[in-house]
């Protein structure tokens, strides 16, 4: 299973490079972020004439998560929410059982600073994502990739320095995702790539992304079911295109996976 993750910062903005994505990559699902879609103007038919089928969760003028998938795989289990998540109306987690491995897309409150309300919702979010991960782990293959907003440890900041009383970098955070992958993931990324660097997130001020000064905000958490043959942060799609359209300023993440016979 090729599976990819890219918060695209709105899909209206970003279709043309979601369409290059497909075509390019041919993935078999793609979990979405920030897709800021209004309910029921979600383009299903677009995409079924590219060849996938959607499932969405959407929230209009903010968040949004949905999930791309293959025509020719089979998709059931659908389940739009996180129970336990502090604002229900914010669609922030979709999963669905994509080829029998259950497949979540999932955009992590911001937190915006530690002394804001909104960094307990983070926390309250991640402990809520860490429940759910532990039962769906516990029911067979799984696999939670999204933007998860937070950096596993400073190898995924550009210069720490520049975050000091920042969110994305706290021990908070970062003890709360490190709980999740405690009920049996493993960060692909880190599978593969243990000490390069992975980016996926570069401001679009000051040159950012030419420079580098990037963090890594995107993930993949793999279930012990699942093997991970092959990671790619594909920066490509960070750039501008042959046609001038804008990126995000996220970049996918790239994963093939593989089924272990036995686990």
């Amino acid at each position: 299973m090729r599976l990819v993750t890219w918060n695209v910062n709105s899909l209206g903005a970003r279709m043309p490079r979601v369409f290059e994505l497909l075509e390019q990559l041919d993935p078999d699902v793609v979990c979405l972020q920030e897709t800021k879609v209004t309910p029921g103007a979600f383009p299903h038919m677009e995409f079924a004439m590219a060849g996938y089928a959607a499932v969405e969760h959407s929230a209009g003028r903010w968040n949004g998560v949905a999930l791309l998938v293959r025509e020719d795989l089979e998709v059931d289990r659908v389940v739009r929410g996180l129970e336990g998540e502090p604002d229900v109306a914010e669609a922030r987690w979709i999963e669905a059982r994509v080829g029998g491995v259950q497949v979540v897309s999932t955009y992590v409150v911001n937190g915006r600073t530690p002394d804001h309300p909104m960094f307990a919702a983070k926390l309250d979010f991640f402990a809520a994502a860490r429940d759910r991960a532990r039962t769906l782990v516990a029911g067979g293959p799984t696999v939670i990739a999204g933007d998860l907003n937070v950096t596993r440890d400073d190898r995924d900041v550009w210069d720490p320095r520049a975050f000091v009383g920042a969110t994305h970098v706290t021990p908070e955070e970062r003890a709360h995702f490190e709980a999740i992958l405690a009920v049996g993931l493993a960060d692909a990324w880190r599978v593969v790539e243990p000490d390069a660097v992975g980016f996926t997130w570069w401001d679009y001020r000051a040159g950012a992304f030419h420079k580098n000064l990037g963090m890594r905000l995107d993930y993949a958490l793999v279930s012990r079911h699942l093997g991970v043959r092959h990671v790619l942060v594909e920066r490509s799609f960070r750039k501008n295109n042959q046609v001038g359209d804008k990126p995000s300023d996220h970049a996918p993440l790239v994963v093939d996976l593989e089924r272990h016979e036995r686990h």
